[in-house]
């Protein structure tokens, strides 16, 4: 039987000499800064293995649109379809597709991502993990990061923009403190993989800044956490209530939340937002269909959306990567007073 040969691949030069995927690329194409060592070790390692790039493919990619993948916690959540809707909008007017993934924590994650040539990538994630983001930055993609939480190891080729998620949660606390309510309590998100927050989450460090700035009481039954299911959240909203500890106000992180939230209040015979205030955040379809209407926070998507734009635009063309804020906006219904 006559031996198959095995066709070199760009995975195969990435290996020998040392580097990844993308860098291989980048010296094919000839389209971004490469170390003079690096590229000389990819040209040896392509010399080396008779590799040839695929002459059809290159000229496709010339043609056709650049890449933007867009990384984020849960695909099927209304909030990241509506924002990647409006990042779409800007990319399709500056020549670029915007493609949408889940996150998973694993370097076969990573190594996808830089096998498949993206141009850059924007990430809104709580649960992806620095260690895989600075694999990317290092790969020498640009990364712009949507500030869900604190990215303090995060170094390199970098661009974040602050959303307004921290200063939002903050309003809403202030909101229901000038409502009249003292005893707040903060929702976090439900979570199977046992993924939940802590100060580095800016949503959760809003409340607690927010809470202790005003000199408000602040402990562990200050915090609904650790559902791994929105029925054990329901429960817990209502033990939490049953328990006779006073409560008055729940500010929670997202709009799923909030009505879950409600649900459970009513479940236990307390109004709304009489004896009970309910805040969200996202202004998501839910939050007007539910009754009474949901009071929620608003993000500036249209705004974020370009603003992420012009900083890949800019770290594409060599520019320094920098950091934009923004303020999202309470928008008051029938859930608090």
């Amino acid at each position: 039987m006559a031996k198959t040969l095995h066709t070199p691949t760009r995975k195969d030069v990435a290996q020998l000499a040392g580097v990844s995927e993308t860098i291989v690329s980048y010296v094919i194409n000839d389209n971004r800064y490469v170390s003079e060592d690096k590229r000389r070790r990819v040209q040896a390692a392509m010399a080396q293995l008779n590799y040839r790039p695929n002459s059809i493919a290159r000229a496709l990619k010339g043609k056709g649109n650049s890449h933007i993948l867009f990384i984020a916690d849960n695909i099927a959540n209304e909030y990241f379809g509506r924002l990647v809707r409006e990042i779409d909008a800007v990319a399709y007017d500056k020549g670029y597709l915007v493609s949408l993934m889940g996150v998973r924590n694993n370097h076969e994650f990573i190594s996808r991502i830089l096998s498949r040539q993206v141009d850059a990538v924007i990430i809104s994630s709580a649960s992806l993990e620095d260690r895989y983001i600075q694999e990317l930055i290092d790969a020498g993609l640009p990364v712009v990061l949507l500030m869900t939480r604190d990215y303090a190891t995060i170094t390199g080729n970098v661009a974040r923009i602050y959303t307004g998620i921290e200063s939002g949660i903050m309003a809403a606390v202030r909101c229901l403190v000038d409502s009249g309510c003292r005893h707040l309590v903060h929702v976090d998100r439900v979570s199977a993989s046992g993924h939940f927050s802590n100060r580095q989450d800016l949503r959760y460090r809003g409340f607690c800044n927010q809470m202790e700035s005003l000199g408000l009481p602040l402990s562990a039954d200050s915090f609904i956490s650790h559902c791994a299911t929105y029925e054990e959240l329901h429960d817990a909203v209502m033990a939490r209530i049953r328990s006779g500890m006073p409560v008055d106000g729940f500010v929670c992180r997202n709009d799923h939340l909030a009505c879950t939230v409600l649900s459970a209040v009513q479940a236990c015979g307390k109004r709304v937002p009489e004896d009970i205030t309910v805040v969200g955040f996202d202004n998501s379809s839910m939050s007007t269909a539910v009754q009474p209407p949901l009071t929620t926070l608003e993000l500036e998507r249209t705004q974020i959306a370009a603003a992420a734009l012009e900083l890949i635009d800019g770290m594409i063309h060599g520019q320094t990567p920098g950091e934009c804020h923004f303020v999202s906006r309470l928008i008051p219904r029938a859930t608090t007073r």
